[in-house]
């Protein structure tokens, strides 16, 4: 079960870790295979930890470490969304994590 933020529960759905991967990675140069791979990646992760409950938060933390490794841009864009940037200064903050400066 998923543990969303607002604290209600519901059944993990594979289907919407590849919705949220494949529209970070609109309009990038990656397959269609690579992020069905990712999606099933991040499944075999959260079936690993054998708890029968894990939190939204940690499974959008999953998603954004995989991302950071395979596209910079469709991980700030997944970030953007997921973290709730609420302005420009919040997206800056983050690329400058990520360019290393």
């Amino acid at each position: 079960m998923i543990v969303k933020k607002d604290g209600r529960m519901e059944a993990f759905d594979r289907s919407k870790v590849l919705k949220g991967i494949i529209r970070a990675c609109e309009k990038r140069p990656i397959s269609v295979t690579a992020m069905n791979k990712m999606a099933e990646e991040v499944e075999i992760e959260i079936r690993k930890d054998n708890s029968r409950e894990i939190s939204s938060k940690k499974i959008g933390n999953i998603i954004m470490r995989r991302l950071k490794k395979l596209d910079k841009v469709a991980y700030l864009r997944f970030a953007s969304v997921y973290r709730e940037f609420d302005d420009l200064n919040d997206f800056e903050k983050e690329f400058t994590k990520l360019s290393g400066g």
